[in-house]
């Protein structure tokens, strides 16, 4: 019998978490490109550099986008970066409503960071990034070592 090497069809949690990992990391490209543009129409001041932090806008931005792309396009690799962004949202979520005192700003962000958690973590999404069988636990996946011990296994047969 050979196992497929490919991991099973992505659930839609897993898509949706890449959908609200996405939308903060286009809202944090659009704000570098505000800051930017606001920036070079300003005069230049002593230890602003204006260029140094659009680049850490858009550095975030593409990281959480590349996180998104991946779930959306249903990669393993990338639920472990959506867990990251994840997290951030709700910590950037938080101190904006807390501490900051925007909740207009704080709690979207945050909210979106709980949905991705959450749909991260649900049954479906595991069971994907484990690469489970119909007739297997999560721990025994666990144990066999997920997708790539099922890989692994596939090959072992393969040489023998």
């Amino acid at each position: 019998m050979s196992l497929p090497e490919n991991p099973p069809p992505t659930p839609i949690e897993v898509r949706l978490a890449g959908v609200f990992t996405g939308v903060p990391g286009l809202g944090l490209l659009a704000l570098g490109v505000v800051i930017l543009v606001e920036g070079l129409g300003t005069p230049p001041r002593p230890g602003n550099n204006i260029w140094a932090e659009f680049a850490t806008y858009a550095v975030l931005a593409l990281a959480f986008l590349a996180a998104s792309a991946g779930l959306v396009l249903g990669r393993t690799w990338a639920r472990s970066p959506g867990v990251v962004v994840a997290l951030l949202l709700i910590g950037v979520g938080w101190y904006i409503l807390g501490p900051s005192g925007q909740p207009a700003w704080g709690a979207p962000i945050g909210l979106f960071g709980i949905a991705a958690l959450v749909l991260l973590f649900r049954r479906p999404s595991r069971a994907w990034a484990l690469g489970m069988r119909e007739d297997e636990t999560e721990e025994e996946a666990a144990e066999r070592g997920g997708l790539a011990g099922r890989r692994a296994e596939r090959e072992h047969r393969e040489r023998d």
